[in-house]
């Protein structure tokens, strides 16, 4: 379990963690997002004690991380994968993280073939794709069998196999009865890998929820209709409360009534349905809405910014 209370951490005038406090319970996998500025690094730096809080506390399995007398056994982390000693081979590296730990030769065996890096593993790390390295990053957090993981970016150069098998190794581990909080930019692989969410921007807390209800709160309980008759339709169930649009052809998106209200009422009228389903956002969707306001830079992608940039070309 992690429990972070109140965390703050300031770099001189900034601050990019702001007073955070909430709990990563095990049993579950827990996702961490935020836009890029958001804190969330250095959130995990002071988790792993990398970094000093400026105030307040993370406690992960009920101590301070640098309290723990076999830390790898309690905490398996991967915050840069390509912090290794590139001249080793892949085994070699695990083999001295394990020395130093009190763990047996047998377990980094385990791990090399659980990540998948059995034909490569005496290769030297340094000539490894990011995909490979990803994965002897993985077996790095993962060689002390350690009850809490923390992971950034876990699939960042994976190929859609790796992907899968990340996916499935974190939901297992968690299934476990592990503490597994991961931070990631891919919504879609968060939104089938998490159950949990942590949502921060500009340092603060913005969401600590279930990914069902971070997505329900967003879609707003719009419901997409088609039928014979739209026009009487958005007469039938015009009200102060609810909001009919129409969305081409014979399609209209009523927000303020469910698919079931929806559907008795037509019936009682005699308009025909020809589709009524209830429209859900995405997770990625959620989320832009979410920290709409906590984005630290913007891009334009304008018409008028991209015609800009057509010119500008030309001119040169």
């Amino acid at each position: 379990m992690i429990e972070a209370r109140g965390l703050t951490k300031r770099y001189g005038h900034k601050t990019a963690v702001d007073d955070l406090t909430f709990t990563v319970r095990p049993g579950v996998v827990t996702g961490f997002l935020g836009p890029n500025g958001a804190g969330k690094s250095t959130t995990m730096r002071m988790i792993l004690g990398l970094d000093a809080p400026t105030s307040g506390s993370v406690l992960v399995n009920g101590k301070p991380y640098r309290e723990h007398s076999s830390p790898l056994h309690e905490v398996g982390a991967l915050l840069e994968a390509r912090s290794i000693h590139t001249g080793r081979s892949a085994y070699n590296h695990l083999l001295a993280l394990a020395q130093t730990a009190g763990i047996a030769r047998r377990r980094v065996d385990e791990v090399v073939e659980l990540v998948g890096l059995g034909d490569v593993a005496k290769k030297r790390a340094g000539t490894f794709s990011l995909g490979m390295g990803q994965r002897l990053g993985i077996a790095s957090a993962l060689l002390g069998d350690p009850r809490t993981i923390i992971l950034d970016e876990p699939v960042n150069g994976l190929d859609p196999d790796g992907i899968r098998w990340i996916r499935t190794l974190l939901k297992s581990l968690a299934d476990e009865g592990r503490t597994v909080f991961v931070s990631s930019h891919l919504m879609s692989e968060m939104a089938q890998t998490a159950e949990h969410l942590i949502v921060v921007g500009r340092g603060r807390l913005i969401a600590d929820t279930s990914v069902q209800d971070f997505i329900a709160r967003s879609s707003g309980n719009r419901v997409r209709v088609r039928t014979t008759d739209p026009e009487a339709l958005a007469t039938l169930l015009a009200d102060p409360d609810v909001t009919v649009e129409a969305t081409g052809g014979d399609a209209l998106e009523v927000s303020g009534l469910s698919t079931d209200q929806i559907g008795v009422a037509a019936g009682r009228a005699g308009i025909t349905l020809l589709e009524l389903a209830a429209q859900q956002t995405s997770l990625e969707e959620a989320f832009m809405d979410l920290t709409k306001d906590a984005v630290e830079y913007h891009g334009t992608t304008t018409p008028e910014s991209r015609s800009a940039l057509t010119t500008a070309g030309a001119n040169r």
